[in-house]
């Protein structure tokens, strides 16, 4: 029976409607597609302003689209309540009632609370396209949108589906663009030699096309990580409802259901081959969070290589010249920060921070069930959206627009102390600090000390000291501590 909208206004001034659950009556707004659990959720978990990603929103319309669909198909829902559902289920996913999803991250660690928040809004809008009132239980939450479901096979695939989704469809994509900028960069600069730095101090020549091959090289492993985790990912808990045992679900139901979610999102998903290793667990998320993590790091070194060799524009190393995006200082006019470099290395450490919290919350599955799987779902897929994100916003922003400065890079390498490298294979390791020494403390270059002690010909010196061979391996003759020719 319709419940009518009741006359008395709530706190907030607005008018309500009372519903009853199994613990009894309670108001809920008058105009929100969700019910009485979801307004139980509210009043008890009043912890913070995070709320469920909108890709795993997305991910749920789906999942109780195709549930509907398999549901009638199986013969156990009529054929009009099942498209009534499936048609509120895919405005879900659409994005269209995202407004009447209040419910904290915060909350049950099996994720119920979001499951029948979902269950309430699809039930209600399913009830209006046929006629009927919200809060009216002409679509029933639990006995239609959720039959052959549980919260705790439920929500597991869920994140899955939205996290497999999002690296396919966003992060890989945003990579793949930044390690093209890269490496069109490494190839740009191959010419210029600048002086290599190891533990912040002077080492042998490089070639700035080398470092940023490196950084290229870096994000192509990323992105070989992500396709060796998305097996993982792919494994789904769906069919083995409360504990695993697909108690209340035919045998069929969780395979004909897989295989429309990946028919829908193009992943290739199928039924974990064991569902208490799938609710008990969730190692996949941890797996894909260290991934993530990984990646994190990789474009924090990255970032914070190129806001080095971009600072000055006079007292700093100056060796790449990076696009200016914004007036840097509210005090000193002029000044212009490696404002998009920052952005990601901030972004990467927030990153980090969500793999420690999805890493303990991987340590949740007590017995049948993981109790953190809100807290894991909301982690991981920011992390997912940060990396997209950064990673994108860096290679239009900054990577694409990098020049180098050719004579900043070279006019340090003739004063590195650690050209005398080169020397040790021919003079002795010795004698070639020896050399490093003397030049440190007179102001003078490598090559003028080597010259005045005389230990080889001007030409095995040129030779020797040529910044572009010390760039490729290989090692000149004669044995050390001899003088060559």
């Amino acid at each position: 029976m319709n419940k009518k909208i009741s006359k008395a206004q709530g706190t907030a001034g607005k008018a309500t409607r009372l519903e009853r659950d199994t613990m009894g009556e309670l108001a809920v707004p008058a105009d929100a597609y969700y019910g009485v659990q979801t307004a139980r959720a509210i009043e008890n978990f009043p912890i913070s302003a995070l709320r469920i990603p909108r890709s795993m929103l997305r991910a749920l319309g789906l999942l109780k689209a195709a549930a509907a669909r398999v549901n009638a198909e199986l013969g156990f829902l009529d054929a009009k309540i099942a498209a009534a559902i499936q048609a509120a289920a895919q405005e879900v996913a659409d994005g269209r009632l995202d407004e009447h999803f209040p419910v904290d991250v915060f909350q049950t660690g099996s994720g119920t609370s979001t499951n029948m928040n979902v269950n309430e809004v699809i039930a209600n809008r399913a009830a209006e396209i046929l006629g009927g009132q919200r809060g009216g239980k002409l679509v029933h939450p639990n006995d239609h949108v959720n039959l052959g479901q549980s919260s705790n096979d439920v929500i597991p695939t869920a994140i899955h589906v939205a996290a497999l989704e999002q690296v396919d469809r966003a992060l890989v994509p945003a990579l793949t663009r930044l390690r093209t900028a890269l490496a069109a960069k490494a190839k740009e600069f191959d010419a210029v030699i600048k002086i290599g730095r190891t533990h912040l101090q002077d080492a042998t020549p490089i070639r700035l096309g080398q470092e940023f091959s490196g950084y290229a090289r870096q994000i192509e492993l990323g992105l070989v990580r992500l396709q060796r985790v998305r097996a993982s990912l792919g494994e789904v808990a769906l069919g083995g409802t409360a504990v695993g045992t697909g108690l209340n679900t035919h045998p069929e139901f969780a395979r004909r259901v897989i295989a429309e979610l990946t028919r829908e999102t193009a992943c290739p998903f199928q039924e974990a081959p064991n569902h208490f290793e799938a609710q008990a667990a969730q190692d996949a998320l941890v797996e894909t969070s260290g991934i993530l993590k990984t990646i994190a790091v990789s474009l924090l070194k990255i970032a914070n290589d190129i806001r080095w060799m971009g600072s000055g524009p006079r007292c700093g190393l100056g060796e790449i010249v990076l696009p200016e995006t914004q007036p840097g200082s509210s005090i000193m006019p002029g000044k212009v920060n490696p404002v998009i470099a920052e952005s990601v290395m901030m972004a990467s450490a927030q990153v980090i921070g969500n793999d420690v919290a999805i890493t303990v919350a991987g340590q949740a599955g007590n017995f049948e069930l993981l109790v953190m799987l809100p807290v894991m779902a909301h982690n991981l897929l920011q992390s997912i959206e940060l990396l997209t994100k950064v990673a994108e916003n860096f290679s239009r922003r900054c990577v694409e627009g990098i020049t180098a400065d050719r004579e900043r890079c070279q006019a340090g390498i003739e004063q590195s102390l650690a050209m005398c490298t080169a020397l040790a294979p021919e003079i002795g390791y010795e004698a070639a600090a020896a050399i490093a020494k003397e030049a440190h403390k007179t102001g003078k270059t490598v090559r003028e000390v080597a010259r005045l002690k005389n230990l080889l010909s001007e030409s095995r010196l040129d030779h020797l000291l040529d910044p572009w061979r010390m760039t490729e391996p290989g090692l000149s003759g004669g044995k050390p501590g001899s003088a060559g020719g």
